[in-house]
């Protein structure tokens, strides 16, 4: 990929940049911004936008409300509100470099099926001093997640995640392996193929491995497990229309760990590397598995099904026992879990479990670094009862007596995750459901900003 996002412009080429200057609480404006800002009722509030003409009509400057402090991420909305032109950010270190990122995840469009042609139309120049390789690559990771999620399920099936996957690794020099349809039975894969079984035969699951730097046994060893249903009806346990109207972005785990692990690859991290991406699609057919049946798994526990909607927990528990056979010294996971987690957090902040203190602390520092929020919440082990069953050794669908959905998903991936190491379990909902500046409705990159801040500063 270039090492420079296309709306960025080097400093050295940004001669007549319109400058974009933040005002906060306090502040003082030149006496053309406060001339042109009584005018038009500009009162230096949060978000509230001015932009004053020179001498010749042109636009010479935008001032921007800042309120009492300035928040970086606050220059996400810019993009959409702006004039064509070329801008310049009037911000100085430490938050120069966060704010042209979040200027790049602001501009971001999902032009595949419906022409965009003014997407370019504002442009900035970079500020001294900010990476802009660095930025670019963390752009366009999030900018990946995105697309993968927003592309409909006729366009991103397990073949073309695995495309995505094959070509990640071919630019970095990667190894992958994929196992595909009944060959999981052979490779011990059975709950991914239970799960995937019903899908037609060009969408038959798969079990995508990527393996980078594995030969350096002196470096320590990161897996990134992403769960990846393109699409899920529910299966026999049909969903409604209304909560399936949104299920292609059922794979944004899996968007989030490749496109994370792309960005660890292309920085060079001084770690090996294991990502691996379980993809299925969970359809309805004579062959689909059904309530009541009883699956194996990689790590020899039996699974009693309740509930054929509870599905990625299954595909993700041979994900995770594969990962554990790396002996990892991190692993982490990114899935588009559970409902109960919005409905406890909201669409905006993705519950974090961890039940490494050192691991939390780490993530939720590194998430208020990148404004990219995480919210710890508990492995409670009063809830672990809920997943016993009577004839197999746990069951899908937590009792109903426990609740807490979200909580009882993640002991049931514990069960299964490796024990070497650290482990983190991330239940992004990847979707903003409803669009304002710098957020359009549809896929959106969370949590992966925070892992990557982590990564790069445990590792680094």
């Amino acid at each position: 990929m270039s090492v420079s996002h296309p709306l960025l412009v080097s400093a050295q080429d940004g001669d007549g940049a319109i400058p974009i200057r933040f005002l906060q609480t306090g502040g003082v404006l030149d006496d053309a911004a406060r001339r042109w800002g009584d005018l038009h009722g500009f009162e230096g509030k949060p978000g509230q936008l001015l932009v004053v003409p020179d001498a010749d009509g042109e636009i010479g400057q935008v001032v921007v409300g800042a309120g009492a402090t300035f928040d970086p991420m606050s220059v996400r909305g810019l993009s959409a509100r702006l004039p064509g032109g070329l801008y310049r950010l009037e911000v100085a270190a430490p938050d120069a470099e966060l704010a042209t990122l979040a200027f790049l995840l602001g501009a971001y469009v999902f032009d595949r099926y419906k022409a965009r042609p003014d997407r370019t139309s504002v442009r900035l120049v970079a500020p001294d001093g900010v990476d802009v390789a660095e930025i670019s690559r963390i752009a366009a990771a999030c900018a990946l997640a995105r697309e993968m999620v927003d592309t409909p399920a006729a366009d991103m099936g397990p073949l073309q995640i695995e495309t995505i996957a094959r070509e990640i690794a071919e630019s970095a020099g990667a190894e992958i392996t994929v196992t595909t349809g009944d060959a999981l039975l052979e490779d011990n894969y059975p709950a991914v193929h239970a799960v995937g079984r019903a899908a037609a035969p060009h969408r038959a699951p798969r079990l995508i491995e990527i393996g980078w730097k594995l030969d350096r046994t002196d470096l320590p060893l990161v897996a990134l497990v992403g769960k990846g249903v393109v699409f899920d009806t529910g299966g026999l346990d049909l969903k409604p229309a209304a909560g399936m109207r949104n299920m292609k972005k059922d794979m944004g785990g899996s968007a989030h760990a490749l496109a994370l692990g792309r960005l660890v690859m292309q920085a060079d991290l001084p770690v090996r590397l294991v990502v691996i991406v379980a993809a299925v699609e969970n359809a309805v057919s004579a062959d689909a598995f059904r309530p009541g049946d009883i699956l194996n798994s990689r790590k020899g526990l039996t699974i009693e099904i309740g509930n054929t909607d509870a599905e990625g927990r299954l595909i993700l528990a041979d994900a995770l026992t594969r990962a554990g056979e790396h002996q990892p010294d991190l692993t982490l996971d990114f899935a588009t879990l559970t409902g109960a987690a919005r409905i406890a957090l909201g669409p905006e902040l993705p519950p974090l479990y961890t039940d490494d203190e050192a691991l939390a602390a780490g993530l939720l520092a590194s998430a208020g670094q990148v404004r990219d929020p995480l919210w710890r919440m508990p492995l409670w082990p009063g809830y672990r009862g809920a997943l016993d069953a009577e004839i197999a050794d746990l069951r899908n669908d937590p009792a109903g007596w426990a609740q807490a959905g979200s909580v009882t998903a993640a002991l049931f991936l514990q069960k299964f995750a490796p024990t070497t190491g650290a482990w983190a379990h991330m239940d992004i909902f990847a979707w903003n459901p409803r669009a304002r500046p710098g957020y359009p409705e549809g896929g959106e990159a969370q949590a992966l900003r925070a892992c990557f801040q982590y990564l790069r500063t445990r590792f680094c």
